[in-house]
């Protein structure tokens, strides 16, 4: 049973957080951990990369993540606040950012900032990496496996749930 109060927590830190998710909800999964294991202690690191990995493998957008945080803290309740606010303002925001672009779509500015926010979504998928690795790769095996199939995904052409099935198959059979 969750916490009086959990699901406001879960609207307000997902609401806020969206605001700063540039490139997408991938892009926050560094707060997301930080928030989620370390300073609510609502998941274990080993639970929030299991959330990470469920919410790559299923269909749909890559926002599920926060349904399964906010399903951890607060259970169905839990899982609705959390995804509609991780998306709500965000796309309230992009809408009227959109509208306003449209009207100065004859300025150079609106095309450099759009310019400048490409490498800071780089860097916070990256940094995102990072974080789901660290939390998930506890023995030098695993993070063997780990950069093994990051290099093998950036030089070959071979879909990524084939990597993913690989270490699915390596960690049912107790190798990481």
């Amino acid at each position: 049973m969750s916490e009086p109060g959990s699901v406001l927590k879960l609207v307000w830190t997902f609401a806020v957080m969206s605001l700063f998710a540039v490139g997408g909800a991938n892009a926050a999964i560094p707060e997301m951990h930080r928030i989620a294991v370390e300073v609510q202690h609502w998941m274990t690191d080993k639970q929030f990369a299991d959330a990470f990995a469920i919410s790559q493998l299923s269909p749909g957008p890559n926002v599920l993540i926060v349904t399964l945080i906010g399903y951890s803290v607060a259970g169905l309740a839990g899982a609705l606040a959390a995804t509609l606010a991780m998306c709500v303002p965000t796309a309230a925001l992009a809408y009227v950012v959109n509208r306003w672009l449209a009207r100065s779509h004859q300025l150079r500015w609106p095309a450099t900032i759009q310019a400048a926010l490409v490498p800071l979504s780089i860097g916070l998928m990256a940094a995102s990496g990072l974080i789901v690795a660290q939390a998930s790769d506890r023995t030098w095996i695993a993070a063997l496996v780990t950069v093994g199939a990051a290099a093998l995904a950036a030089t070959t052409r071979l879909h990524p749930f084939w990597w993913l099935l690989v270490g699915g198959v390596l960690g049912f059979a107790g190798v990481i």
